[in-house]
C-alpha cells in the first residue's frame, strides 16, 4: 500500500497500523510524533490506528539543542 511520509512516497509492508510502520522505518521508542492527513495521533493509538492508502503522514523526532 503506497502512502505519503514526510512528503515521499512510502510503501507500507506489513500490517496497516502506525505501530507496524514505526517498526518498519526503525522509528526510535521516544521522542516521535505522527499525524495523519494533519491530526495528531497520541502513541496509545498507534496499536489499533489503521493507515489508509494514500493518507499522508507527518512524522516529527524530538531534537535537543538550544
Amino acid at each position: 500500500m503506497k502512502i505519503s511520509v514526510n512528503n515521499k512516497e512510502t510503501e507500507l509492508l506489513d500490517g496497516n497500523t502506525i505501530a507496524q510502520l514505526a517498526i518498519q522505518l526503525e522509528l526510535p521508542a521516544q521522542g516521535v510524533a505522527v499525524a495523519v492527513n494533519n491530526k495528531m495521533i497520541p502513541r496509545k493509538e498507534w496499536e489499533t490506528y489503521a493507515i489508509q492508502k494514500g493518507d499522508n503522514l507527518t512524522i516529527i523526532k524530538a531534537a535537543c539543542g538550544g
